[in-house]
């Protein structure tokens, strides 16, 4: 299986020099996938509440609609919530190395 995500290249770019990106994008950038890793550590959360917990019946209904959407999102694509999650900051740490100012001549 090839691996949808490509943290470590934009980290060697970044560490290279050959990323670059403008401030002003990089911090548009960067404010998403923190947010997008934030959700994921929630999903995560829910995940391990999920296998941890022996039945949803006990759950207040916003708890078992959230681990029902959560569970079946991972039946689907096992695995990737955690990768994402290991990922995702790779991208972000790539892009505060890669943020500049740059100047239009």
């Amino acid at each position: 299986m090839s691996d949808e995500f490509a943290g470590e290249i934009f980290l060697t770019l970044a560490n290279e020099g050959r990323l670059v990106v403008a401030s002003e994008e990089a911090d548009s950038l960067i404010a998403g996938l923190e947010e997008t890793i934030a959700i994921l550590n929630e999903r995560l959360s829910v995940l391990d509440l999920w296998r941890r917990t022996p039945g949803l019946d006990r759950m207040p209904p916003v708890v078992s609609g959230a681990v029902v959407d959560t569970v079946f999102v991972d039946q689907l694509c096992p695995g990737r919530i955690e990768r994402a999650a290991r990922e995702l900051p790779k991208y972000v740490a790539a892009l505060r190395l890669a943020r500049r100012e740059l100047t239009v001549d």
